[in-house]
């Protein structure tokens, strides 16, 4: 057994059965031991974003991290945004990333870097294998590391020469004891029950992470319909339970106006798992804080604590336990005729309509997207993946993931066509694991979000050279061309009617489709 052998042993007794890879000539001796080793489960990605993206999306749906194989530096580098967006969802994650052989870095060859460097800004935990004598307790470490609450980034270096040679003692070494979440000082609690009994509606619950989940959100219903505080979540969350069924949560918009109009009511806001809110950009002659300058943050829980603990001790200390929350119903807009033209407020519609119970929306619709979310609320009851980072090319590998922990639930995706230029090549893997996945490719062939951009910050006189950077149409991007070439089937719908067909197929579990939606 090599350092190699023993580090993929270690994986497996430690939960990670899942390798998203795209592995170079350093880690050819982890490659050859995923063979002696069926029970997990290796997913090649073509670029290092569809396997740190893919990884994001497989821990915010399974709990648990997979790993990653990423080359030297520069595969960890191309891999780093979208590690950023699952360090954003605080979503558990083991890299391996392979190194050349200790003894070799001396000569400075073409791929060396110094991979602690790139990796730290991006990782919680970091840590250089030195030996094989060593390399399965420094995984053991890394796994530990990743499971800590709520959820961290792990990268573990793999020199050449540790993955291929003989360790001297073949112990597989467990996993250190994870310490559970700890519960919130009962002070804290007693101090937030106050405020919101004397604040009532001008109060605001903040959640984030762990209480985003159905039985959470539920207790959170019971403390608004008993005290009439608010109850919100930030623009971007790891993933939400939401539908029919749920307790509908009230989402700080992206837009800094609309932010400002939410929150103007709200003069103490209590953080659960939540940091305060604040604009994604700054802009000139406008706040970076989106609360009044009155209001008083109160942090009350972090995301490693005990967060529905947290809510349950509330809702006991409110006398909310007999107070039922006002779930949502299964009440979707009016479908659009079958002849209508496509337009964003009737995809929105279809969407609520059509979407299957139990599937797993993944949102990169930036521009086009936005009307998506408030516009399936009423939905059945799904999960809902935002781009946490707001590093775009996460939401063709996130699919992937999530289509990978969960096979039994249908996937979709609404993607802005020029954020998935970023991560196309996950189509690719889509069709080469068969995944059950309906990508909505927003496709206004342009970065719209920037032309909005230009007049928020103030830049003037744009002209044509300006515009051109934000124009995709020069050539325009046959995306049902591109998608069969990567295996999987396409089609653009031109009313209605067609996109409501074509969506049907598509979550009817019989593989990947890409929907290419003129908008």
């Amino acid at each position: 057994m090599n350092g190699a052998e023993a580090l993929v042993r270690t994986l497996l007794a430690g939960g990670v059965d899942t390798c998203f890879a795209n592995p170079g000539t350093s880690e050819m001796h982890f490659v050859a031991a995923l063979d002696r080793f069926p029970a997990m489960r290796c997913v090649l990605g073509l670029f290092e974003g569809v396997v740190t993206g893919a990884a994001d999306g497989y821990a915010r749906m399974a709990d648990r991290p997979a790993a990653t194989l990423l080359h030297l530096g520069p595969g960890l580098a191309n891999g780093l945004a979208n590690l950023h967006n699952a360090r954003r969802a605080m979503m558990p994650m083991v890299n391996i990333v392979g190194d050349h052989a200790t003894y070799h870095r001396v000569h400075d060859a073409p791929l060396a870097s110094d991979v602690i460097g790139v990796a730290t800004p991006f990782s919680h935990w970091v840590r250089m294998g030195e030996s094989a004598d060593t390399i399965s307790a420094d995984g053991a470490a890394a796994i530990a590391a990743a499971l800590d609450p709520p959820g961290r980034i792990a990268t573990l270096v793999l020199p050449a020469d540790t993955a291929w040679t003989d360790p001297k003692d073949p112990t597989i070494h467990a996993v250190p004891t994870v310490a559970a979440r700890p519960r919130v000082d009962a002070a804290k609690i007693e101090d937030a029950v106050r405020r919101i009994r004397a604040g009532g509606s001008s109060v605001g619950l903040m959640l984030n992470g762990a209480a985003m989940r159905a039985g959470p959100l539920a207790l959170a219903g019971r403390i608004r319909a008993a005290t009439g505080c608010r109850i919100f979540a930030p623009t971007s969350n790891g993933r939400t339970e939401r539908g029919a069924g749920r307790f509908a949560v009230e989402r700080v918009p992206y837009v800094v106006d609309m932010a400002l109009e939410t929150l103007k009511d709200v003069r103490t806001l209590i953080l659960v798992g939540a940091r305060a809110p604040v604009a994604f950009f700054a802009y000139p002659g406008k706040p970076s804080v989106v609360t009044p300058p009155d209001c008083e943050i109160v942090p009350l829980a972090d995301l490693h604590e005990d967060l529905t603990g947290t809510l349950e001790a509330l809702v006991d200390a409110l006398g909310a336990g007999r107070t039922a929350p006002t779930l949502q119903s299964f009440a979707p807009p009016p479908m659009p005729g079958a002849y209508d033209p496509i337009t964003p407020e009737g995809l929105a519609a279809a969407v609520a309509a059509l979407l299957p119970e139990g599937a797993i929306v993944v949102d990169e619709g930036i521009t086009g997207g936005r009307r998506f979310m408030p516009g399936t609320v009423a939905a059945r009851p799904h999960d809902w993946l935002n781009l946490t980072g707001g590093a775009i090319g996460d939401g063709l590998p996130m699919a992937v993931g999530a289509a990978i922990a969960r096979p039994d639930r249908p996937v979709v995706v609404l993607q802005a066509d020029g954020s998935a230029m970023y991560t196309n090549q996950g189509l690719w893997t889509m069709a080469r694991e068969g995944l059950n996945v309906t990508v909505v490719l927003l496709n206004n062939r342009s970065y719209a979000t920037l032309v909005g951009e230009l007049a928020n910050v103030g830049a003037k006189n744009a002209g044509p050279t300006a515009l051109g950077m934000f124009s995709l149409d020069r050539p325009a991007i046959d995306w049902c061309q591109m998608a069969r070439s990567m295996g999987v089937e396409a089609v653009r719908p031109e009313t209605m009617g067609d996109f409501a067909r074509a969506f049907t197929e598509g979550t009817s579990g019989k593989g990947p489709l890409l929907i290419d939606v003129p908008i």
